[in-house]
C-alpha cells in the first residue's frame, strides 16, 4: 500500500532529510535575525555606511538601517535563500533521475501507477515539504520577534515573504526536476539547477553595476523573491505569479518529456 502511494511513500522516506533541512533553516535563518539588535546601532550603522556603495548595493545592503530592509537583505535575501534554493535543486533532481540513475525507479514503475502519476505525486510532495520548511520558519521567525527587537515585522508582513520564498524554492525545484525527468541525468539537473542560482544571483546584484545592464536584475529569481520588498510592501501578485506560472509550465513539460522516453535500466 505504501509503494503504490507514491505521495505519501516520498514524504515517508524524506521524513529525516525534511527535518535535517527544517532545522538547519530555522536556526541560520533565526541566529541571522537575532543580530539585529548589534546591527541597529549608531555606530555600527555609520560604520556600514562608510562601505562603497557599489559593495553595498552589489551584496543587496543598500537598506538595513530598518529591521524589514535588514531580514529582507540577510534572512531572506542571502541566508535562507541559499539554503532553500540547494535544497529544491538537489531534491528536484531526486525526484526521477536520482532513483533512474540508481536503478530504483523500474521498480516503482513495476507497480499499478503510470509515469505521469509518479512524476507528478512526487513533486506534490515535494511541494508539501518546501510549505512544511517555510511554514515552520514562519512560526519560529514570529517567535523570536519580540525577542529580536522585530516588532516593527508584523506576523502578517513575515507570512508574505514565506509565501515569496515557497514560490522561490518550488521554482528551482521544478527546474532541476524538469531536466532530470526529461534526461534521467541527475548531475545535469543539478549542473543547470545551480547554474541559474549563480546567474540568478549575479543578475540581482552584481552584473547590474555595469553601467547600462541594470535591466537584467528583472529577470533574476532573486528579484521576483524580494526585490519588492515584501517585508514592506507586501505580496508582490506579479513576481509570486510568475514563479507559480512557471513551475506549472516545467512540471508539465518535465512530466510529458518523462512520459515519452525511455527509462534507463
Amino acid at each position: 500500500m505504501m509503494t503504490r502511494n507514491v505521495f505519501t511513500k516520498w514524504l515517508w522516506d524524506s521524513r529525516r532529510s525534511l527535518l535535517g533541512w527544517t532545522l538547519a533553516i530555522v536556526v541560520a535563518g533565526c541566529g541571522y535575525a537575532a543580530f539585529w539588535p548589534t546591527i541597529n546601532d549608531p555606530q555600527m550603522q555609520e560604520l556600514l555606511e562608510n562601505y562603497p556603495a557599489a559593495l553595498m548595493e552589489a551584496i543587496n545592503y543598500t537598506n538595513i538601517s530598518t529591521a524589514a530592509g535588514y531580514l529582507n537583505a540577510t534572512v531572506y535575501g542571502l541566508v535562507v535563500a541559499v539554503l532553500l534554493l540547494v535544497f529544491a535543486v538537489s531534491t528536484g533532481a531526486r525526484i526521477i533521475a536520482g532513483d533512474e540513475e540508481a536503478g530504483w525507479l523500474d521498480l516503482v514503475l513495476a507497480h499499478p501507477v503510470s509515469r505521469g502519476g509518479v512524476a507528478l505525486q512526487r513533486f506534490a510532495a515535494f511541494a508539501v515539504s518546501v510549505l512544511v520548511i517555510v511554514s515552520v520558519f514562519w512560526v519560529a521567525m514570529v517567535a523570536i520577534s519580540s525577542p529580536a527587537q522585530l516588532t516593527s515585522v508584523s506576523p502578517a508582513m513575515l507570512a508574505g515573504i514565506h509565501l515569496h520564498l515557497a514560490a522561490f524554492a518550488l521554482l528551482f525545484g521544478s527546474v532541476t526536476f524538469c531536466v532530470g525527468a526529461a534526461t534521467g541525468r541527475r548531475a545535469l539537473a543539478l549542473g543547470v539547477g545551480a547554474g541559474i542560482g549563480l546567474l540568478g544571483y549575479a543578475m540581482n546584484g552584481v552584473i547590474p553595476q555595469v553601467e547600462g545592464l541594470e535591466w537584467v536584475r528583472d529577470y533574476s529569481p532573486f528579484a521576483w523573491l524580494n526585490g519588492s520588498e515584501p517585508l514592506a510592501n507586501g505580496v508582490h501578485l506579479g513576481y509570486l505569479g510568475l514563479m507559480l506560472g512557471l513551475s506549472l509550465l516545467l512540471v508539465a513539460i518535465g512530466t510529458l518529456a518523462f512520459q515519452r522516453r525511455d527509462v534507463a535500466a
